[in-house]
């Protein structure tokens, strides 16, 4: 399905040089090397990540080359994905819905940390054998994320009092988690789950170990510069709320490995009113629908004024299709190329070879500029 690469100097040159027909995934290792750097001196606690965002076995060797020695993992494969990269890292199996065979599957693999939501999930955890840390997630119907996660995920605030008492009754080390939503761009989001975590702990009688302040962390999709540093100041100023300041952790996935990416879909056809790309909703702009199509810049020669077209992707399926009226030169034509900005996430995880499109091509770019 992928097509390993040469490295080049951008994706305007590799674009430029070789004409290629499949879509090609830029990775640029000097961008995700800076953001990890960013996190780590940013961030007042331990840095993770979050698997899922982005499997690539050369994301998990640059991560764990980077000093990251823990990963939020949610299924047994991506347990083995990360004991590839490091045998000795530190999982998080953050997931809080687990079958008894995936429990045993991360006792065995020596999972450090378990989340839960649901007191029967809980109990099936003790039951199991599993042992550790116990973070009980709950949620919170906080604005400021391009979507909710509590809608799938998350007891509300008595229902995680409660866990939490049962977790240490159950020999558990207590813990509390959230998630704010993905691409939330509000600091405010996170000083009010934290200092919500405070009054739980409180409520509880619990001193909890630990607070895992999640993910949501943005990307810069907008193609502007993202800086997470008001987010981290809230974070360390909110963990005041506790009379006994827990250890914090966080796990980004979209935050640190979005912006080490673009993705360049070939045009395919063009006609009045209608763009057909080699790609499309199947494959690597799955997330366009529910969060919106990212900043990109057009390859080739089109340098005409922009009208709005209706985007469609390569599968028979007429709902393989760009939400609302993408704006581009009104000269497009085939060979030119949409260079997505920001696509590092959820990108090769997802990709469907419906149709018998997804094959792509990965390129490891020294910049991201065109």
């Amino acid at each position: 399905m992928f097509q390993r690469s040469f490295m080049t100097d951008t994706p305007m040159a590799d674009l430029v040089a070789r004409s290629p027909d499949l879509p090609v995934h830029y990775f640029a290792p000097t961008v995700l090397q800076d953001r990890l750097a960013k996190f780590q001196s940013g961030f007042p606690g331990e840095v993770t990540y979050a698997v899922k965002a982005n499997p690539a076995p050369e994301v998990l060797a640059l991560l764990v080359a980077g000093g990251m020695r823990a990963f939020d993992v949610a299924s047994p494969e991506e347990i083995d994905l990360v004991r590839r990269a490091d045998p000795q890292a530190i999982l998080h199996y953050n997931n809080p819905v687990r079958s008894r065979s995936e429990i045993r599957a991360g006792i065995a693999a020596g999972v450090a940390s378990w989340s839960v939501d649901d007191g029967a999930e809980l109990e099936k955890l003790a039951r199991e054998g599993a042992v550790g840390e116990c973070a009980i997630r709950f949620r919170l119907p906080v604005p400021g994320a391009t979507y909710d996660f509590g809608s799938k995920f998350g007891a509300d605030v008595p229902q995680a009092i409660s866990l939490l008492t049962r977790a240490v009754a159950l020999g558990f080390t207590p813990a509390l988690t959230f998630h704010v939503g993905t691409q939330c761009t509000d600091p405010r989001a996170w000083d009010r789950y934290i200092r919500t975590a405070a009054q739980i702990a409180a409520q509880s009688g619990v001193t909890i170990a630990r607070l895992n302040v999640g993910g949501g962390f943005p990307a810069g999709r907008d193609g502007k510069p993202v800086n997470h540093t008001a987010i981290f100041d809230a974070i360390r100023a909110a963990v005041s709320a506790f009379p006994t300041a827990p250890a914090l952790i966080c796990e980004p996935g979209r935050g640190l490995v979005a912006d080490a990416f673009a993705y360049a879909v070939p045009v395919k056809s063009v006609r009045a009113g209608r763009v057909y790309l080699n790609d499309g909703i199947y494959g690597g702009l799955s997330e366009f629908p529910s969060i919106g199509v990212p900043a990109f810049d057009v390859v080739g020669g089109a340098t005409g004024p922009e009208v709005p077209f209706v985007v469609f992707g390569p599968t028979c399926d007429s709902l393989d299709r760009l939400p609302g009226n993408v704006l581009l030169p009104a000269d497009l034509s085939e060979g030119d190329y949409l260079l997505f900005r920001s696509t590092g996430a959820y990108l090769n995880g997802v990709t469907t070879t419906f149709n018998g499109y997804g094959a792509r091509e990965t390129v490891v770019v020294s910049a991201l500029d065109i």
